[in-house]
């Protein structure tokens, strides 16, 4: 593991449970290239953080080694694979100490300048924004193409997957958006696991504290009928 790599992180969480297996110490990186209309995270935006190197990161993840064994460590954000060397070496040291890892992307960053940290990982936690390419446009100012890409490059190499997407009332909360992200999905064995997660609010006083206008902000959160059509639609139990 190259120790010397700097990177800008965000925030880190010691006992995370909903980040990928078990529990886990998930660290936030620092700048984002999407603009989601429904992010909890807006203050990743731009570059800022504070300046970290790999070794420095890792000497802190193994002070938890204990409580995340059966677990690991995510690498999240804002987005992760816009600091790949850094990532990459992460996750070359949680490997040399038998630590699980996950990188959570939304799959924005062109393949070739992030494959070595894909490579490195256990797990790719991808954030399908939508599976039509003008809704993602809409929600994220970018089509999806290249989060197909790096599902693509997943299923080549083996390497296992687990798919989000969060879904909005008016947006992505439709059945025909939830079937094409089914039909879409179907071909590709290296996905594990496929969850639809419900818009929320939480974020909103972040938007307004930075003075960003928020397009979301009258939207209501879907109901719990809401949200259980939508995941059964996505599982076939619904055609």
């Amino acid at each position: 593991m190259d120790t010397n790599v700097i990177g800008r992180i965000h925030s880190h969480e010691t006992f995370g449970a909903l980040d990928g297996p078990g529990l886990r110490y998930v660290l936030f990186l620092q700048g984002c290239g999407l603009r989601c209309l429904y992010c909890h995270n807006p203050d990743t935006w731009v570059c800022g953080g504070k300046e970290v190197t790999s070794g420095e990161v890792l000497v802190d993840i193994l002070g938890y080694r204990n409580f995340i064994r059966s677990g690991g460590v995510t690498f999240s954000g804002g987005e992760p694979l816009l600091q790949p060397e850094f990532v990459e070496a992460l996750c070359r040291g949680c490997r040399e100490n038998r630590l699980h890892t996950a990188i959570d992307t939304a799959g924005a960053v062109d393949l070739e300048k992030c494959r070595g940290a894909v490579d490195a990982a256990d797990l790719i936690i991808l954030d399908i924004k939508s599976a039509d390419p003008e809704m993602c446009i809409k929600l994220t100012g970018e089509d999806n193409r290249r989060a197909f890409e790096l599902l693509d490059h997943c299923q080549s190499i083996g390497k296992p997957v687990w798919i989000r997407q969060v879904v909005v009332p008016g947006y992505t909360l439709a059945d025909e958006q939830v079937r094409l992200l089914r039909e879409k999905l179907r071909p590709y064995t290296c996905v594990e696991k496929t969850a639809l997660l419900p818009f929320h609010r939480m974020g909103l006083y972040k938007w307004e504290n930075l003075g960003i206008p928020c397009q979301l902000a009258e939207v209501s959160e879907p109901t719990e009928i809401e949200l259980r059509r939508a995941t059964d639609i996505l599982e076939g139990k619904i055609r």
